[in-house]
């Protein structure tokens, strides 16, 4: 029988890829308020928390990032991702999800809450869900919105969904599903398993490297929900 059971998933690369809409309207923040467009050149995005790329970008031009000003910005990056998500013609939700995600719930029942573990701001998060239909499958998570580091958002979401069973989080078995080495570190920090699939930049060889419980191909086939739940 299932125990109690948190299953927390990344967005970007793991459920969903953009095409770039996220980096490029960062982009036009920065390009617009700052006359920066170039200052996320040669920074990497995987597995980071949007606070923490703001951060970045801001101390790299020599602006203190003050809590007012990150609001302003935020506003503005949400603006311009909504632009982006509608138009990207590279939007894709990526192989497997849409089967696994009934499946994932429909065997985990009662004993399931089923939520993200993801560095986006929670509103970035539901703006590149919305266009595919996606945000239904998770009515709680852990977002940037909540820490800067990714371990503390993970736990932050395992807290929530620990809430909605009815049971302390020491009582459930907390998995992570994610695509980057960050992914399974932050899942390692709070005591959960990690199930890493290799559809984002980072290879099956260097997340296992990263010590996942389990890599994966990308999340289509028989036996993968099982996999997640631990059954």
């Amino acid at each position: 029988m299932l125990q109690p059971t948190i299953v927390l998933f990344d967005v970007d690369s793991t459920l969903l890829n953009t095409g770039g809409a996220g980096r490029r309207a960062l982009v036009r923040t920065f390009g617009g308020r700052y006359n920066s467009p170039n200052v996320f050149d040669g920074i990497s995005f995987a597995g980071r928390t949007d606070p923490w790329l703001f951060t970045t970008a801001l101390e790299s031009i020599g602006v203190a990032p003050d809590a007012d000003l990150l609001e302003q910005l935020y506003q503005e990056y949400l603006g311009h991702l909504r632009d982006e998500v509608v138009r990207s013609s590279e939007y894709d939700i990526l192989p497997g999800v849409l089967a696994l995600l009934p499946k994932v719930e429909a065997l985990g029942g009662a004993q399931l809450a089923m939520g993200l573990g993801t560095g986006n701001m929670e509103r970035g998060a539901r703006i590149k869900l919305e266009r595919g239909e996606l945000n239904g499958w998770f009515d709680f998570g852990g977002f940037g919105s909540d820490h800067l580091l990714r371990p503390e958002l993970i736990r932050i979401g395992a807290e929530r969904g620990a809430s909605r069973l009815g049971r302390p989080l020491d009582a459930c078995h907390v998995v992570v599903v994610g695509d980057t080495p960050l992914d399974v570190s932050a899942a390692h920090a709070i005591g959960a398993r990690c199930i890493a699939v290799a559809t984002g930049r980072h290879s099956a060889a260097e997340l296992e490297e990263a010590g996942a419980e389990h890599v994966l191909a990308d999340l289509i086939g028989d036996g993968v929900a099982e996999l997640i739940l631990g059954l």
